[in-house]
């Protein structure tokens, strides 16, 4: 199947019909993500990522659905009560910055067009721009101070804080030019987002707290496979949503393209964390979660060097709060 923008608009736009004639609890719908953008291809593949919001119960949180090997549907599913403070949706940090940019594909009761424009009136406001950064930098500080309150046993679970915590980090400086970053081109768009807020020396400290530094091309390239054996542990009807089957070749082929790019060890993120999740989940003391554990080791995110990357966490979370704080005075805040 050939993959265009106007194609997939158009598969969301019959997906949206054919859903709300069949489901009478949906009252509003909306696209959202990289198809909006310039760069909704990565390795030729691409997700469509729609939005129902229903008057009351929903039927899942998350689903996905196959279309062809390249392209897939990533539908989330909301209340109408989560949409009906938007002075709270202006700030939130995620949906925040969704709303702000997403297109409407179904709202006969108007409500979504309040909504968003409501979120949009004073979205870039100096003060609202900072509060939906600090709730990512706050978030990150929360995780990091888990580790020094009480005691933990290092494994997958260890580990996935710790990502998240560096992913919130990281969101907080991406927040002050733009919404958070996706999974999948996180480290490619990061420098940017530093670089826009003053601090281009921040990408090297984010690849220093995934242990990137001295990691060779062959290194990550070989771990492609590893993650490939972990990812289709699961049977299909117990993966989670986010490593269901069929985004296997929407990461894999992602990974193989940024791997040919000019910035491969970028590939790192979307690889760790999906490895990460699935190491999570599936059995101890199995040959599948041994492989990650030497992944991981290598990185340093394991063991004595763990603690190390934990400093190193939090001088970078020092970075960012200064940031924060600087770029609040230039704005008046």
């Amino acid at each position: 199947m050939r993959i265009t923008r106007e194609i997939l608009l158009n598969i969301a736009r019959d997906t949206v019909a054919q859903r709300t004639r069949a489901d009478r609890s949906i009252i509003a719908a909306y696209l959202c993500g990289s198809l909006l953008g310039d760069s909704y291809l990565l390795g030729g593949t691409a997700d469509i990522d729609l939005v129902f919001i229903h008057l009351d119960t929903i039927p899942t949180e998350r689903e996905i659905v196959h279309l062809t090997d390249e392209a897939h549907l990533d539908i989330a599913h909301h209340k109408y009560v989560d949409y009906r403070n938007t002075r709270n949706l202006r700030v939130h940090a995620w949906l925040g910055p969704t709303l702000s940019s997403c297109r409407a594909l179904y709202d006969p009761q108007h409500f979504l067009d309040f909504t968003i424009a409501s979120v949009r009136g004073q979205f870039d406001r100096p003060d609202h721009v900072l509060e939906r950064a600090q709730k990512q930098e706050q978030h990150a500080r929360r995780i990091w101070t888990t580790y020094h309150e009480q005691k933990f046993e290092q494994g997958p679970g260890q580990v996935a804080d710790y990502l998240q915590a560096v992913g919130h980090a990281a969101n907080a400086i991406a927040s002050l030019s733009g919404s958070p970053l996706a999974e999948r081109r996180f480290l490619l768009n990061f420098p940017a987002r530093a670089t826009a807020a003053g601090k281009s020396g921040l990408r090297h400290g984010l690849l220093g707290l995934l242990g990137a530094p001295n990691l060779e091309n062959d290194t990550l390239a070989s771990w492609i496979p590893l993650w490939q054996a972990a990812y289709q542990a699961f049977p299909e009807e117990q993966a989670p949503a986010r490593l269901h089957p069929y985004r296997l070749l929407y990461y894999r082929r992602a990974f193989l393209s940024i791997l040919e790019g000019d910035q491969p060890q970028a590939v790192l993120w979307p690889l760790l964390r999906t490895w990460t999740i699935a190491a999570n989940l599936l059995p101890e003391n199995t040959e599948i979660q041994a492989t990650w554990r030497q992944a991981i080791g290598y990185l340093g995110l394991l063991g004595v060097e763990f603690e190390q990357r934990l400093a190193a966490l939090d001088a970078f979370l020092d970075l960012v709060e200064e940031t924060l704080e600087e770029w609040a005075r230039k704005a008046g805040v």
